[in-house]
């Protein structure tokens, strides 16, 4: 095995990359804290019984798992949103709270199962305790300006609601279950096998011209009526209002422009119970932002806490900074120091006045002028035992 090598899934993050993460992760911080969020940071090692024993359970194949010296099985973090419900249900202690955070997720399947990335960054909101329209308008909106707070330009939401698509299913009679297996199979484009699963369920033809058709509407608030004419079901009517009122809110709040509205939207018909969004940029060919209403994710852990919030992904950020064009050069220290020898001293006292200025400061070890000359800094200084000199 090459020692070059990492594992599939998983990559290091050099000086430069490490310089702009830092940097969007503090503008987000500021925007965060603007806004009255809290900050959070949940366990990195849990139970695995606490995501395998839930009604939201993880796929077993997607947790990297490893035992305790007691034999019990843990798991490191698989999902931020199922962490912070957990916290919220059974630490936080009142029924409403604001979190932000920044936390690695662990995803074990393989590249080749589909998953580009197997350690995720993320930053995310949780917004508990919190209901109606006008919260999951607000959280659409915030996810808008924090992706503009991180530096991407044309920057769009994707919306839609779980509702829909599950409204759409339940008039075929299918189990929750083959419902997400409908759901799967039509995330991935594979209309032949959802087809196949709704025919064996017993769909009537009107059902499935409808499921055909949802992957065509995506657009402005124009969907809403080619949608009711597909359906009669008071699931997915009551979905409809619901999102035709938040569409109307974020018009009001001078969103509408960097919306769109999606009810062929794929995401989990069990994890989500409403609203569901994704960011989008035009330079990455995936969400940079994903997130959406989760009202029944903490009564897994005894307490029920409707809540909305949204991830999003930090090395995706990057890549669309860098093909934007956003992506700054590595900067030059401030300033270089050397030194003659037998001026350590000195030198280190005037380096150490440099930096309580707030300037970044190099100071050499190599002796001389020579090496002074060969340093990258907007500014170089030499020192001896008399006296210091700008040069």
């Amino acid at each position: 095995m090459s020692l070059k090598k990492l594992p599939t899934g998983v990559q290091d993050i050099l000086p430069r990359e490490c310089r702009v993460l830092g940097d969007v992760r503090a503008r987000l911080t500021r925007v965060f804290e603007a806004n009255g969020y809290e900050p959070v940071l949940s366990a990195a090692v849990e139970y695995y019984d606490t995501y395998a024993g839930i009604r939201n359970a993880l796929p077993q194949e997607r947790m990297f798992k490893f035992t305790d010296s007691d034999g019990r099985l843990l798991v490191l973090r698989p999902d931020a949103t199922l962490s912070i419900s957990r916290i919220a249900a059974t630490k936080l202690g009142g029924d409403r709270a604001r979190l932000y955070y920044f936390l690695d997720k662990w995803d074990a399947q393989s590249a080749d199962g589909g998953v580009k990335s197997r350690e995720i960054i993320q930053a995310g909101v949780e917004r508990l305790g919190e209901e109606g329209a006008f919260s999951d308008a607000q959280t659409i909106a915030f996810a808008i300006d924090c992706m503009r707070a991180a530096g991407l330009s044309d920057c769009i939401a994707d919306v839609g609601h779980v509702g829909y698509m599950k409204g759409l299913l339940e008039e075929c009679g299918l189990s929750g279950a083959q419902a997400e297996e409908v759901r799967a199979s039509l995330n991935a484009k594979d209309g032949l096998n959802a087809e196949r699963l709704l025919r064996n369920a017993g769909a009537r033809e009107e059902t499935l011209s409808a499921v055909r058709v949802l992957p065509t509407l995506f657009g402005g608030a124009e969907v809403f009526d080619r949608a009711r004419s597909l359906t009669k079901n008071a699931l997915a009517l009551a979905a409809l209002d619901h999102l035709e009122r938040v569409g109307a809110l974020l018009k009001e709040m001078g969103y509408e422009r960097s919306v769109c509205f999606d009810l062929g939207t794929g995401k989990s018909l069990s994890y989500y119970s409403g609203i569901v969004f994704s960011g989008l940029v035009r330079e990455v060919g995936a969400p940079v932002l994903s997130g959406g209403r989760y009202d029944g994710l903490a009564d897994d852990f005894g307490k029920h806490i409707p809540a909305v919030g949204f991830a999003i992904g930090l090395k995706r950020v990057l890549v669309a900074l860098e093909r934007q064009g956003k992506f700054p050069a590595q900067p030059l220290p401030d300033a270089a120091v050397g030194c003659e020898q037998g001026a350590e001293g000195a030198a280190w006292e005037f380096a150490r006045s440099l930096t309580a200025q707030g300037r970044r400061v190099t100071l050499l070890t190599e002796y001389g002028m020579q090496a002074l000359y060969a340093a990258d800094a907007r500014e170089r200084y030499f020192v001896t035992a008399k006296e210091v000199q700008k040069i």
